[in-house]
Protein backbone atom coordinates (compact mmCIF):
# COMPACT_ATOMS: atom_id res chain seq x y z
CA UNK A 1 0.00 0.00 0.00
CA UNK A 2 3.05 2.24 0.76
CA UNK A 3 4.38 1.71 -2.42
CA UNK A 4 1.69 2.51 -4.43
CA UNK A 5 1.41 5.56 -2.88
CA UNK A 6 5.04 7.07 -3.03
CA UNK A 7 4.63 6.06 -7.02
CA UNK A 8 1.62 7.69 -6.81
CA UNK A 9 3.08 10.98 -5.60
CA UNK A 10 6.21 10.48 -7.85
CA UNK A 11 3.97 10.49 -11.24
CA UNK A 12 1.71 13.17 -9.41
CA UNK A 13 4.69 15.66 -9.39
CA UNK A 14 5.89 15.00 -12.82
CA UNK A 15 3.11 15.47 -14.35
CA UNK A 16 3.11 18.67 -12.65
CA UNK A 17 6.28 19.93 -14.21
CA UNK A 18 6.24 18.80 -17.09
CA UNK A 19 2.80 21.43 -17.71
CA UNK A 20 3.85 24.12 -20.09
CA UNK A 21 2.74 26.76 -17.58
CA UNK A 22 4.63 25.12 -14.11
CA UNK A 23 5.73 28.66 -12.44
CA UNK A 24 9.48 27.50 -11.56
CA UNK A 25 10.88 27.16 -15.04
CA UNK A 26 9.19 30.60 -16.38
CA UNK A 27 10.80 31.82 -12.98
CA UNK A 28 14.26 30.71 -13.47
CA UNK A 29 14.16 32.18 -17.51
CA UNK A 30 13.41 35.26 -16.09
CA UNK A 31 16.20 35.51 -13.73
CA UNK A 32 18.56 33.96 -15.98
CA UNK A 33 17.85 37.05 -18.19
CA UNK A 34 18.10 39.43 -15.61
CA UNK A 35 21.83 38.27 -14.94
CA UNK A 36 22.72 38.41 -18.59
CA UNK A 37 21.41 41.70 -19.16
CA UNK A 38 22.82 43.05 -15.76
CA UNK A 39 25.92 41.59 -15.94
CA UNK A 40 28.60 44.49 -16.56
CA UNK A 41 29.41 45.52 -20.14
CA UNK A 42 33.26 45.65 -21.38
CA UNK A 43 33.02 49.51 -21.35
CA UNK A 44 32.15 49.31 -17.95
CA UNK A 45 34.03 46.73 -16.19
CA UNK A 46 37.77 49.09 -17.82
CA UNK A 47 38.72 50.53 -14.73
CA UNK A 48 37.09 48.75 -12.13
CA UNK A 49 39.24 46.79 -9.71
CA UNK A 50 37.54 43.30 -10.06
CA UNK A 51 37.72 40.83 -6.99
CA UNK A 52 40.52 38.63 -6.68
CA UNK A 53 42.73 40.79 -9.58
CA UNK A 54 44.95 42.42 -6.96
CA UNK A 55 48.58 41.50 -7.76
CA UNK A 56 50.75 43.74 -5.29
CA UNK A 57 52.06 45.38 -8.38
CA UNK A 58 52.29 48.34 -10.52
CA UNK A 59 52.22 47.81 -14.29
CA UNK A 60 55.36 49.38 -15.98
CA UNK A 61 53.84 53.00 -16.99
CA UNK A 62 55.47 53.49 -21.01
CA UNK A 63 56.61 57.16 -21.43
CA UNK A 64 57.86 57.58 -25.36
CA UNK A 65 61.08 59.61 -25.52
CA UNK A 66 62.05 63.07 -26.20
CA UNK A 67 63.95 64.22 -29.89
CA UNK A 68 67.22 64.83 -29.37
CA UNK A 69 67.51 69.07 -28.48
CA UNK A 70 68.42 71.02 -31.75
CA UNK A 71 72.19 71.91 -31.46
CA UNK A 72 73.25 75.37 -30.62
CA UNK A 73 73.05 77.99 -33.77
CA UNK A 74 71.30 75.47 -36.29
CA UNK A 75 68.07 74.53 -37.18
CA UNK A 76 66.55 71.38 -35.02
CA UNK A 77 66.50 68.36 -37.19
CA UNK A 78 63.17 66.95 -38.52
CA UNK A 79 61.22 64.52 -36.83
CA UNK A 80 58.56 64.27 -39.32
CA UNK A 81 58.17 61.05 -40.35
CA UNK A 82 55.00 59.14 -42.34
CA UNK A 83 53.14 56.72 -39.68
CA UNK A 84 53.45 53.15 -39.99
CA UNK A 85 50.16 52.31 -39.99
CA UNK A 86 46.52 54.89 -40.54
CA UNK A 87 45.47 55.61 -37.05
CA UNK A 88 42.80 53.77 -36.16
CA UNK A 89 38.85 54.92 -36.57
CA UNK A 90 37.44 55.81 -33.64
CA UNK A 91 35.08 53.15 -31.61
CA UNK A 92 31.36 54.43 -31.61
CA UNK A 93 30.41 55.82 -28.25
CA UNK A 94 27.79 53.03 -25.59
CA UNK A 95 24.71 53.32 -26.03
CA UNK A 96 22.34 52.74 -23.55
CA UNK A 97 21.07 49.96 -22.36
CA UNK A 98 17.68 48.90 -24.00
CA UNK A 99 14.82 49.87 -22.58
CA UNK A 100 16.80 51.96 -19.96
CA UNK A 101 17.52 56.01 -19.29
CA UNK A 102 20.91 54.28 -17.84
CA UNK A 103 23.93 56.42 -18.34
CA UNK A 104 25.83 55.13 -21.82
CA UNK A 105 27.78 51.79 -21.42
CA UNK A 106 26.12 50.91 -17.93
CA UNK A 107 24.42 47.30 -17.90
CA UNK A 108 20.52 48.54 -16.54
CA UNK A 109 17.05 46.78 -16.74
CA UNK A 110 13.76 48.77 -16.14
CA UNK A 111 11.08 46.29 -14.68
CA UNK A 112 7.31 47.75 -14.54
CA UNK A 113 6.20 47.16 -10.56
CA UNK A 114 2.79 48.11 -9.71
CA UNK A 115 2.11 49.60 -6.99
CA UNK A 116 -1.20 51.54 -5.38
CA UNK A 117 -1.71 54.89 -6.47
CA UNK A 118 0.48 57.19 -4.49
CA UNK A 119 1.58 54.18 -2.43
CA UNK A 120 4.93 52.71 -1.62
CA UNK A 121 4.24 49.52 -0.53
CA UNK A 122 5.10 46.46 -1.69
CA UNK A 123 2.12 44.55 -2.87
CA UNK A 124 1.88 41.03 -3.43
CA UNK A 125 1.91 41.85 -7.33
CA UNK A 126 4.46 44.02 -6.94
CA UNK A 127 6.37 41.58 -4.96
CA UNK A 128 5.79 38.78 -7.71
CA UNK A 129 7.88 40.94 -10.20
CA UNK A 130 10.53 41.71 -8.11
CA UNK A 131 10.93 38.21 -6.86
CA UNK A 132 13.38 37.74 -10.32
CA UNK A 133 15.37 40.32 -9.68
CA UNK A 134 15.82 39.27 -6.21
CA UNK A 135 17.13 35.84 -7.05
CA UNK A 136 19.16 37.19 -10.08
CA UNK A 137 21.26 39.64 -7.47
CA UNK A 138 21.66 37.34 -4.73
CA UNK A 139 23.32 34.69 -7.37
CA UNK A 140 26.93 34.43 -8.12
CA UNK A 141 27.16 35.95 -11.12
CA UNK A 142 26.06 39.62 -9.62
CA UNK A 143 27.13 38.96 -6.21
CA UNK A 144 30.23 40.97 -6.96
CA UNK A 145 28.58 44.09 -7.95
CA UNK A 146 26.71 46.92 -6.36
CA UNK A 147 23.04 48.23 -8.28
CA UNK A 148 21.51 51.42 -8.18
CA UNK A 149 17.80 50.88 -7.35
CA UNK A 150 15.60 53.53 -8.74
CA UNK A 151 12.04 55.02 -8.74
CA UNK A 152 10.50 56.66 -11.95
CA UNK A 153 7.49 57.79 -12.20
CA UNK A 154 4.80 59.57 -15.22
CA UNK A 155 4.46 62.77 -15.33
CA UNK A 156 1.10 62.68 -14.10
CA UNK A 157 0.20 64.29 -10.59
CA UNK A 158 2.36 67.16 -9.09
CA UNK A 159 6.34 67.42 -9.91
CA UNK A 160 7.05 67.16 -5.97
CA UNK A 161 4.96 64.50 -5.30
CA UNK A 162 5.93 62.29 -7.74
CA UNK A 163 9.63 62.81 -6.69
CA UNK A 164 9.01 62.14 -3.19
CA UNK A 165 7.12 58.95 -4.08
CA UNK A 166 9.28 57.54 -6.44
CA UNK A 167 12.19 57.66 -3.66
CA UNK A 168 9.74 56.12 -1.19
CA UNK A 169 9.34 53.14 -3.54
CA UNK A 170 12.94 52.73 -4.78
CA UNK A 171 13.45 52.31 -0.56
CA UNK A 172 10.34 50.11 -0.42
CA UNK A 173 11.84 47.75 -3.02
CA UNK A 174 15.31 48.15 -1.87
CA UNK A 175 14.27 46.99 1.59
CA UNK A 176 11.97 44.15 -0.07
CA UNK A 177 15.52 42.55 -1.71
CA UNK A 178 17.58 43.06 1.26
CA UNK A 179 14.65 40.97 3.53
CA UNK A 180 14.06 38.55 0.85
CA UNK A 181 16.63 37.42 -0.62
CA UNK A 182 19.58 37.80 1.99
CA UNK A 183 21.50 40.67 -0.11
CA UNK A 184 24.25 42.80 1.72
CA UNK A 185 23.01 46.23 2.58
CA UNK A 186 26.30 48.06 0.94
CA UNK A 187 24.94 46.24 -2.20
CA UNK A 188 22.00 48.59 -2.79
CA UNK A 189 21.37 52.09 -2.92
CA UNK A 190 17.74 53.85 -3.57
CA UNK A 191 17.07 56.73 -5.60
CA UNK A 192 14.07 58.37 -6.86
CA UNK A 193 14.01 60.40 -9.98
CA UNK A 194 10.18 61.17 -10.26
CA UNK A 195 9.40 61.98 -13.44
CA UNK A 196 13.16 63.61 -14.40
CA UNK A 197 13.82 60.74 -16.46
CA UNK A 198 11.20 59.54 -19.09
CA UNK A 199 11.06 56.37 -20.83
CA UNK A 200 8.45 57.42 -23.76
CA UNK A 201 8.52 61.36 -23.47
CA UNK A 202 5.36 62.94 -23.01
CA UNK A 203 3.98 66.23 -21.83
CA UNK A 204 2.96 67.25 -18.72
CA UNK A 205 0.34 65.11 -17.08
CA UNK A 206 -0.07 62.91 -19.15
CA UNK A 207 0.04 58.88 -17.70
CA UNK A 208 2.19 56.48 -18.93
CA UNK A 209 2.66 53.08 -17.56
CA UNK A 210 5.76 52.78 -19.43
CA UNK A 211 7.35 55.29 -17.59
CA UNK A 212 6.11 54.00 -13.79
CA UNK A 213 8.93 51.59 -13.34
CA UNK A 214 11.57 50.75 -11.49
CA UNK A 215 15.69 50.61 -13.20
CA UNK A 216 18.51 49.15 -11.38
CA UNK A 217 21.89 50.01 -12.61
CA UNK A 218 24.95 47.61 -12.19
CA UNK A 219 27.34 50.37 -10.69
CA UNK A 220 30.25 47.64 -10.78
CA UNK A 221 32.12 46.39 -8.12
Amino acid sequence: MTRNLLLAGVALLTLATAQPGFTQSATDDATRDLIERLRPSEQQTRGIRMPGTDSGTAAPVLVPALPDPAPQGGPAPSTATAPPFPPAPPSPPPSPAAGTTAPSGMAAVSITVNFASGSANVSTQAAAALTALGRALSSPDLRPFRFQIEGHTDTEGDTGLNMALSQRRAEAVRDFLLKGFGIAPARLVAVGFGESQLLVPTPDKMPEARNRRVQVVNLGG
